[in-house]
């Protein structure tokens, strides 16, 4: 099974910057995609980036022209670069990875098997 375990979060303030990380064991790009979620307090989770096998990239509206993602394929290690931080980016950030199908939505949780344990970012 794939395992991701996310790191770098903690608190910024507005118009600050933060790097988060992703190590994949067991993923194999090609076979899987993956993702960033994130879950502000009390409301539902939102896809925010995702790399698809074919390399795509696909960033959220939300936060498109603030983050970036980076995926390095030998380490299996999935960043995203946060800048320019707002207070409604405050929320708990997940990794997730997931098999591809005929059809699905790269940004859509419901399309991602493997899920990591989640790091909070706060921005005040």
């Amino acid at each position: 099974h794939v395992q991701l375990v996310e790191s770098g979060g903690g608190s910024v303030t507005t118009g600050g910057s933060l790097r988060l990380s992703c190590t994949a064991s067991a993923y194999t790009h090609g076979r899987h995609f993956i993702g960033w979620f994130r879950q502000p307090p009390g409301k539902a989770r939102e896809g925010i980036a995702a790399v698809d096998i074919d390399n795509s990239t696909v960033i959220a509206k939300s936060v498109k022209g603030r983050f970036t993602v980076s995926l390095d394929q030998v380490k299996n290690i999935f960043d995203l670069q946060m800048n320019n931080l707002k207070p409604e980016d405050t929320a708990v950030y997940y990794c997730a990875a997931g098999h591809p199908r005929s059809e699905y939505r790269i940004l859509s949780s419901s399309y991602y098997t493997y899920w990591g344990q989640g790091t909070q970012v706060t921005v005040s």
